[in-house]
């Protein structure tokens, strides 16, 4: 028989993934199963490992939401089937998210849980709007209410008491009943000059704040557009909002951010990325993977056997250098095995996964590509010197064609790992790049412009900018019609640069 498992009901915050909790990141990584809804920010949809379950609760057949009837059944189901079961909610899971109704189901089936409490947006949208709930110079107390109706259901909201206690309101999933909430407000007494807001998308690119008098507020919204998710915030400290307001100052603050590298190859960009305010999609298009084929893997250790015959060791990838060392301890050698031999990296990234094994970088050029570095090593290295280039399979012929240049010279191309295609992927990024939000989508190579062509299918390339490492990335980029911006040189700081830059190529 099998185990019955557990389920985590788990809060997400309110888009942003730096306000998802430690314990909420750790379990997306460790639980077998995740059950999300529509609330999840897009930031955190692109976390979700693409080789777990994933089960969406927020869409169905007609795109009308699962009911939670169903839900429930859902994540018995799944925990009666010995799976660790993550319950991913908007926000926090017990200020109207309906958390306490999935435990009353668990608990009538016997499944163990925990709850993991999450940041609410009613709190963290007014202070990324630059509005404090409480302040004690305007108010003492802020009161949240629920702007959802039953359907059928009269709104059950004491007005005369909300505004006697003089507070801050805070009203959620108010956006459909903006208008009948300020006429109640009106109606039980309050001065229809209060200062209001209405909060959009908090936390995300999409934020947008509109800021008017209890009076005209609702009049205001309908003129502006403004659609769910929103945040409604009644008081005093309304008022704060443009003194107060600090993320749309961020230099990146409205980005859509989507990157394309293969998964693992760091954080460092994406983190800088949200530090200037940006939301970054994190879709890795490319996997590498190390070679399966078996000939192909004796061809490889036939290869290593006469590393004794090379003196330079050319990588061109910082996944390069880790493999490399992988095949070469799996062969039963170590770095003995090369210490007769000089080291060329491409770009830092590449020059930094050496440093990490104790080697420095005898030639890396000035601008990180396999030109250049092939052009260097060409009027560098002295005549007889034997080449061992370890790469990827689909390693661009630039290089070779440089070193080439010097017939004095001979050289090896050894794949020592694949990049494949990240097919699993293809959903997802079709769903980010179809509602147009996506600013700008960053390339680290030609292979990573051909995966997202490929997986993205028939699309308006056009509308697409292009942050790209390198003129042959930008090539590609450009071949599939799309608006390019060239970083020379493969560093993380260059392409925040980029990003931060308003220009495209020529």
């Amino acid at each position: 028989m099998s185990q019955t498992g557990k389920v985590w009901i788990t809060g997400a915050g309110p888009g942003s993934s730096e306000l998802l909790t430690v314990k909420a990141r750790r379990l997306l990584e460790t639980g077998d199963c995740i059950v999300y809804d529509r609330l999840i920010g897009k930031e955190i949809l692109s976390m979700l490992p693409a080789d777990k379950e994933l089960i969406d609760v927020g869409k169905a057949a007609g795109h009308h939401a699962v009911p939670q009837s169903q839900i429930n059944r859902i994540l018995v189901r799944e925990a009666k089937l010995g799976k660790q079961v993550v319950r991913l909610k908007g926000g926090d899971p017990f200020l109207f998210g309906r958390g306490g109704e999935e435990i009353e189901a668990l608990c009538a089936e016997g499944i163990p849980f925990e709850v993991v409490p999450g940041v609410s947006s009613c709190v963290a949208v007014p202070a990324y709007n630059g509005i404090p709930v409480t302040h004690r110079d305007y108010v003492s107390s802020v009161h949240i209410i629920t702007g959802h109706r039953r359907a059928g259901e009269d709104a059950k909201i004491d007005y005369d008491a909300l505004v006697r206690t003089k507070g801050t309101l805070v009203f959620l999933m108010g956006v459909g009943a903006l208008k009948d909430l300020m006429d109640g407000l009106l109606s039980a007494g309050m001065d229809e000059a209060m200062p209001a807001a209405i909060l959009q998308q908090g936390t995300t690119a999409g934020q947008k704040r509109l800021t008017a008098a209890v009076g005209t507020l609702a009049r205001e919204a309908r003129k502006q557009q403004i659609s769910p998710p929103a945040v409604v915030v009644v008081g005093e400290v309304c008022s704060l909002a443009d003194p107060f307001a600090w993320h749309e100052k961020l230099p990146l603050s409205g980005e859509r951010i989507l990157v394309t590298r293969p998964p693992k190859r760091g954080t460092r960009l994406q983190e800088q990325l949200r530090e200037l305010g940006a939301e970054v999609l994190t879709v890795p298009v490319i996997r590498t993977v190390p070679i399966a084929d078996e000939v192909r893997v004796q061809m490889i250790e036939k290869e290593l056997t006469r590393l004794p015959a090379y003196q330079v060791l050319v990588f061109t990838s910082a996944y390069g250098v880790e493999r490399f060392f992988e095949i070469l301890f799996e062969m039963g050698m170590d770095v003995r095995s090369i210490s007769h031999m000089r080291f060329a990296a491409i770009g830092q990234g590449t020059a930094d996964a050496l440093k990490i094994r104790g080697i420095r970088a005898d030639y890396m050029p000035g601008q990180y590509d396999g030109a250049s570095l092939g052009r260097l090593l060409s009027e560098s290295l002295s005549d007889g010197t034997r080449i061992l280039l370890a790469r990827s399979s689909i390693g661009g012929k630039e290089i070779l064609e440089e070193i080439g240049k010097n017939q004095a010279l001979s050289y090896t191309d050894l794949s020592i790992y694949d990049t494949i295609f990240a097919e699993e992927q293809e959903e997802r990024l079709r769903s980010f790049m179809e509602d147009g939000s996506v600013t700008k989508v960053i390339f680290t190579s030609s292979s990573t412009v051909e995966g997202f062509c490929r997986l993205l299918g028939e699309f308006a390339y056009d509308t697409v900018t292009a942050v790209c490492i390198g003129e042959k990335t930008a090539e590609a980029a450009k071949a599939a019609g799309m608006k390019t911006v060239t970083a020379c040189n493969a560093t993380v700081e260059e392409l925040v640069r980029q990003c931060m830059g308003r220009g495209v190529d020529r």
